[in-house]
């Protein structure tokens, strides 16, 4: 056996428990900690370098750490990708007779809580993506009455909502 084998071989009898137990308490999974701590030894088995001793422990905890927290970044990954697939499988499943029900559902219900006055800000400013300035000089009115308007007509939509979810 090379003198490299053997002091990695001696590295892993004596870090292993440590760099083991480190893995545990970052992943909560005992087969990825096991894995992980086995990557890190193969990893120093394909450098060149030898590493010192006094030296090790801090070496090879800290490669137990990072590979921890890539894995942990590729887990949170993962979950967000699965979830986005998730939702874009729920949109797919709605279809355009169901959205286009929801959305007429919508209209309705401003119809039915605001003032004629803010349905036509609301709409203009949030459908059609007009300024106040622009709504202001559309409907020949101020800006501060275009706001004071729409701030009214959220509280209302806040309130109204608030109640539903009681």
């Amino acid at each position: 056996m090379t003198d490299k084998k053997r002091q990695i071989e001696r590295l892993f009898k004596l870090h292993y428990r440590a760099m083991y137990r480190l893995a545990c308490i970052l992943l909560h999974d005992g087969d990825e900690s096991k894995d992980i701590v086995h990557d890190v030894f193969a990893q120093l088995l394909t450098n060149d370098a030898l590493l010192n001793e006094a030296t090790a422990l801090a070496f090879l905890l800290s490669c137990v750490r990072n590979r921890c927290l890539n894995e942990i970044r590729h887990r949170k990954t993962h979950e967000q990708v699965k979830q986005r697939l998730l939702l874009d499988e729920e949109l797919e499943s709605t279809g355009p007779e169901e959205l286009e029900a929801e959305n007429n559902a919508l209209h309705l219900g401003i119809a039915e809580l605001f003032p004629p006055i803010c349905r036509e800000i609301i709409v203009l400013h949030f459908a059609e993506g007009l300024t106040f300035r622009e709504i202001a000089e559309r409907m020949q009115v101020s800006e501060t009455t275009i706001y004071k308007h729409l701030r009214s007509a959220l509280n209302q939509l806040r309130l109204t909502l608030k109640q539903h979810e009681q």
